[in-house]
């Protein structure tokens, strides 16, 4: 199968960036983009074009605020027709296409792939660990999709072992393509053939 970007953005809560915080957000009405900073100083704008419901001129923002209940993590907007939206950091990341975020998106599909090998592989963590030469807890740490500092030639190896053959396609950004942000890879994840003989 091949993991692709499909879509203006990543299916949301995937949540590859656990650490960035928003610190504040301000609505410009004058060029349709809301101002996000970050916990680090880092400012980003995303336009009300990507927001759903998109504010317009005919129902403009009537309050947007930093959400607590969302960790702070993403920002909610309330239009003044009462209806609201949020968005997420990492929705802000991917429109930028921040080289941090698509990294770590890599090794994050890389990870649900590796997931997906170990269900269908028939084999215990045990044996497949043994078959990396690495720990059980380090085999958990790889499966985790939450931990993004894990190395990239040990998931390799792991989806090798559970015989999958990994193709890494880097392309060109096309001037010319369709609007909206990509990643500059596409990752090919196929199953190895199994051929008997005799």
């Amino acid at each position: 199968m091949f993991l692709t970007w499909k879509g203006d953005h990543s299916p949301r809560h995937v949540h590859v960036y656990r650490d960035m915080k928003i610190r504040s957000v301000m609505a410009n009405n004058r060029r349709n983009e809301f101002s996000v900073v970050t916990r680090s100083g880092a400012t980003y704008t995303y336009p009300y074009a990507k927001s759903d419901p998109r504010p317009s001129s005919d129902d403009r923002i009537a309050e947007v605020f930093v959400d607590k209940e969302l960790g702070n993590e993403a920002f909610t907007f309330v239009l003044e027709s009462g209806r609201e939206g949020s968005v997420h950091i990492e929705q802000v990341l991917e429109y930028h296409e921040d080289p941090n975020y698509l990294a770590a998106l890599l090794t994050y599909k890389l990870t649900v792939a590796a997931q997906q090998g170990v269900k269908g592989s028939g084999l215990s963590r045990r044996q497949i660990a043994k078959r990396l030469q690495t720990s059980v807890p380090q085999l958990y740490r790889l499966l985790d999709p939450t931990n993004t500092s894990k190395s990239m030639n040990q998931l390799v190896a792991l989806l090798h072992i559970l015989n999958r053959d990994v193709d890494v396609v880097v392309k060109r950004k096309d001037a010319a393509s369709a609007p909206g942000p990509a990643p500059p890879w596409r990752i090919g994840i196929h199953r190895r053939a199994r051929f008997r003989t005799g």
